[in-house]
C-alpha cells in the first residue's frame, strides 16, 4: 500500500506517521530524509541536490523526484511506502504520477489529516521552553506546574519565536495555498481521504484505518 500523508502544521501527523509505520510495516519517507541520506551515501543524485543547496536554491523537482524514485526501489519499500511532505504542489504530483507509472506502479490513499485553524493556532502557540534545561511542555496539552516555571529545574521558561501567532497563522496561509490544488488533484483521482484530526490520537488513528481498509 503507497500513501502520501498530507496535513498543516500542528495536525498531529508525526504521532499518526508512527502509527501508521507500526500497524502497517511500511516506511515513512521524507524528502529531508532522503536528501540527508543522498548526501551521506555520496549518489549522483545526492550530489547534483548539494550544488544547490550549497547556493541557497531550492532543489529541482526533477532531481527530487529521482531521490524518490530511488528510495522507493530499496527492498524495504516492497510492501509499500508513506510519502510525507511531498509532493508540495501539483506539479511535483504530477510528475511523481508519471515516475510511479513507468514503474508500474500508483498512489493507493493520500490521507489528508484536516484540523480548522482556530485548534492548529492553539497548538501551535501553546508550546514553551525551558531556557536553562531545553524541556518542553504545551499551556493545553502538558502545562508546567507552576506558569511559567520548568518543573525541572525552575528555569523560566519561553515561547520561541516561531511559534507566535503571527508565524503560525502565516506558515498556516503558506499550507493553504500550496495544498488546497494538490487536494482538489487527488480528489479528482478518487483517492483523497479526508480525516478528522481533532480529538484523541487514537481515536484520529481508528478513523485513518477504517478508510485505509
Amino acid at each position: 500500500m503507497n500513501i502520501i500523508l498530507l496535513g498543516p502544521p500542528g495536525a498531529g501527523k508525526g504521532t499518526q506517521a508512527k502509527r501508521l509505520i507500526d500497524a502497517y510495516g511500511i516506511p515513512q519517507i521524507s524528502t529531508g530524509d532522503m536528501l540527508r541520506a543522498a548526501l551521506k551515501e555520496g549518489t549522483p543524485l545526492g550530489l547534483e541536490a548539494k550544488k544547490y543547496m550549497d547556493q541557497g536554491a531550492l532543489v529541482p523537482d526533477s532531481v527530487v523526484i529521482g531521490l524518490v524514485k530511488e528510495r522507493i526501489l530499496k527492498n524495504d519499500c516492497a510492501k509499500g511506502y508513506m510519502l510525507d511532505g511531498f509532493p508540495r504542489n501539483v506539479s511535483q504530483a504530477e510528475a511523481l504520477d508519471k515516475m510511479l507509472g513507468d514503474l508500474s506502479q500508483k498512489i493507493d490513499h493520500v490521507v489528508c489529516v484536516e484540523v480548522p485553524n482556530e485548534e492548529l493556532i492553539g497548538r501551535l502557540t501553546g508550546r514553551r521552553t525551558c531556557r536553562s534545561c531545553g524541556a518542553g511542555y504545551h499551556v493545553m496539552f502538558d502545562p508546567p506546574k507552576k506558569e511559567g516555571v520548568c518543573d525541572k529545574c525552575n528555569g523560566e521558561l519561553y515561547q520561541r519565536d516561531d511559534d507566535n501567532v503571527a508565524t503560525v497563522t502565516s506558515r498556516l496561509r503558506v499550507y493553504d495555498e500550496q495544498t488546497k490544488p494538490l487536494i482538489a488533484y487527488y480528489e479528482k483521482q478518487g483517492k483523497l481521504r479526508r480525516i478528522d484530526g481533532v480529538g484523541d490520537m487514537a481515536d484520529i488513528f481508528a478513523r485513518i484505518k477504517a478508510v485505509l481498509g
